[in-house]
């Protein structure tokens, strides 16, 4: 009696031995989320807003100036937002928008500063602009809700930037 109880100490502390290794080979685990995906709640929730704000800019007041502004906002400030694929729609769209002079809003209000001079974008800027974003979105989120609505705008221009 006393041996089979000395013979399974002795496969246990074997087995044990045999096991230690190969759980540390697996390496260290690291502690908390990928900081690539790591969201503040209150850059969202200003996120969320500021999308809600371009949403009723582009679809209600046709104000495609304001809703661009606000989607660059956006995309600059937050570009991990939840929500970032249908910012990156409503960018390309209110770009194209702008370059066929549609809307409530004459494209020469939406400025930019180069220096200190202020910059307005011609037709084909604006174009090329609503290209980058569209194909940003096909390219980053394929598998978006929003990618084939951004494809067949892209279909409309000819081919997405490379």
């Amino acid at each position: 009696m006393r041996s089979k109880y000395g013979l399974v100490c002795l496969i246990l502390f074997l087995a044990l031995i045999c096991v230690v290794p190969a759980v540390h080979a697996q390496g260290g685990v690291r502690s908390g989320p990928d900081p690539s995906t790591i969201r503040d709640p209150d850059l969202e929730k200003d996120s969320l807003h500021n999308l809600e704000v371009a949403r009723n800019y582009f679809k209600l007041k046709k104000a495609y100036v304001a809703a661009l502004k606000r989607c660059e906002e956006i995309i600059a400030g937050n570009p991990n937002f939840a929500k970032i694929e249908e910012v990156l729609l409503m960018a390309g769209q209110s770009s194209l928008s702008l370059a066929d002079n549609k809307g409530k809003q004459k494209p020469s209000l939406y400025v930019s500063f180069d220096g200190g001079a202020k910059k307005t974008l011609t037709p084909e800027q604006f174009r090329e602009m609503g290209r980058e974003y569209l194909t940003r979105l096909v390219k980053d989120f394929p598998n978006s809700p929003f990618s084939k609505q951004a494809q067949e705008d892209l279909q409309a221009l000819g081919a997405p930037k490379q």
